[in-house]
């Protein structure tokens, strides 16, 4: 078993002679770009899906190999996953030659090798180039081509960099040279997951809400404020890609995320010292003036800016580089139990709310979205642990008193606002669990 570690970029279709320049001027190991045609597999109740598990058979040069990569993590556009290859003198499954603990049981499903079948397929053109970095070897390859799932397809202009040996955080700091490049940007679809979604009708991808933060029963402070960052860096992502493929409205759920991200910084600022987050912070300043003035997508997403922002904060992630501002008391505060974390700030969060909407506002109320904001974010964050019903309730009412003040409507304004202030709460008061 290999852990594969990779970090994705998509490249914009433009500016490729220009990487391959720039990436010509790092190392002169250099490998003339080959052919890699990959067929991917999958059962009909998509079995192999369902168990986080992707199989293909990749061709190239005449040779051919068995890859299973099981479930493994995914941050921004950093992908940690174990992967099995097996050599095959010919392109055919021989599913039994994975060791046992590929399987969720330890054991090859019988029917397995019978009921596989082809499900959609990737053929592109990888060139690459060998670089070293601190004490790491790291493979860049530049692909282009299609991924392709019957009548459906679209193209392949990525660049990944492939950890062969040493550090994770040498990637990282590759990666902070090559964003200066323009034309990158995190991607978090791999081409298999791009290749199933094709296999399944290629259906326009839908705006993604926020959902409630969900956590271990038993999770730290600092388990749930690291979970928290990587919700908001999905959404992030997940609407980059909606809104560069067209979708207009998902302008506003990128800013959204952004804002999920600050909001996530000060719910946890008690621990995390300012200073910890003070370069992420001026990134997501920045980004978010690029992304506010930007008259179109590609001139947004696609900035150095942005690129940057994702990356640190990639990096903030996998490094957990706050810890290097936590004294003694800050580190024993972030072991802390998460639930009693979030019964005593939902109560703050609330407290908030209702004193500020206690009576009504008047021509005041939009003076008052900032904080209805921060404390909605702040709710989605916290209310993991509670009855998941009557906490979507709880801030259904935020939210319906939110839009109706954003969209100015006088009597929903004041008919939520009634309904939120004298609603129960759905967490515990006492702070104990």
């Amino acid at each position: 078993m290999a852990q594969e570690i990779e970090l994705k970029f998509i490249v914009k279709s433009d500016s490729v002679e220009t990487l391959r320049q720039h990436l010509h001027t790092l190392t002169e190991e250099h490998i003339a770009s080959s052919q890699l045609l990959n067929i991917y597999y999958e059962t009909p109740d998509n079995w192999l899906r369902s168990h986080d598990m992707g199989l293909r058979i990749r061709g190239f040069d005449g040779q051919y190999e068995m890859t299973m990569k099981i479930a493994g993590r995914v941050i921004g556009g950093l992908h940690q996953r174990p992967e099995y290859n097996i050599p095959l003198t010919q392109p055919e499954l021989d599913l039994a030659r994975f060791p046992a603990e590929v399987w969720p049981d330890g054991v090859l499903p019988a029917d397995l090798q019978a009921r596989v079948q082809p499900l959609f397929s990737t053929d592109f053109y990888r060139e690459k180039w060998l670089v070293n970095v601190g004490e790491s070897r790291i493979e860049i390859g530049l692909d282009l081509g299609e991924v392709k799932a019957g009548e459906f397809a679209e193209p392949i202009c990525e660049l990944e960099l492939e950890l062969l040996s040493g550090s994770p955080a040498d990637i990282l700091k590759l990666a902070r040279q090559l964003v200066n490049v323009s034309g990158l940007r995190q991607g978090s679809l791999s081409k298999a997951a791009r290749g199933y979604h094709l296999a399944q009708g290629n259906a326009v991808r839908e705006r993604r809400p926020t959902a409630i933060l969900q956590t271990p029963a038993k999770a730290s402070i600092e388990q749930a404020f690291a979970a928290a960052l990587e919700l908001a860096l999905s959404q992030w992502q997940y609407h980059e890609e909606l809104w560069v493929r067209g979708n207009e409205k998902a302008k506003a759920d990128v800013l959204s995320a952004i804002a999920l991200l600050r909001h996530t910084l000060a719910l946890f600022g008690g621990i995390v010292p300012r200073k910890a987050s003070a370069h992420l912070r001026d990134l997501l300043t920045q980004s978010e003036a690029t992304i506010t003035s930007a008259v179109s997508a590609n001139t947004a997403v696609w900035s150095a800016q942005s690129a940057l922002a994702k990356l640190v904060l990639t990096e903030w992630l996998v490094t957990q580089g706050w810890r290097t501002f936590l004294d003694a008391k800050a580190q024993a505060k972030f072991a802390d139990s998460f639930k009693r974390f979030a019964d005593v700030h939902l109560s703050r969060s609330a407290a908030e709310l209702k004193k500020a909407f206690a009576q009504p506002l008047g021509d005041s109320y939009r003076d008052q979205l900032p904080r209805l904001a921060r404390d909605i974010d702040s709710a989605f964050l916290l209310a993991g642990h509670y009855d998941r019903a009557r906490a979507v309730e709880w801030l259904e009412n935020w939210q319906g008193l939110q839009y109706a003040i954003e969209t100015r409507q006088r009597v929903e304004i004041e008919h939520f606002r009634n309904t939120a202030i004298t609603q129960e709460p759905f967490w515990l008061h006492s702070g104990k669990r």
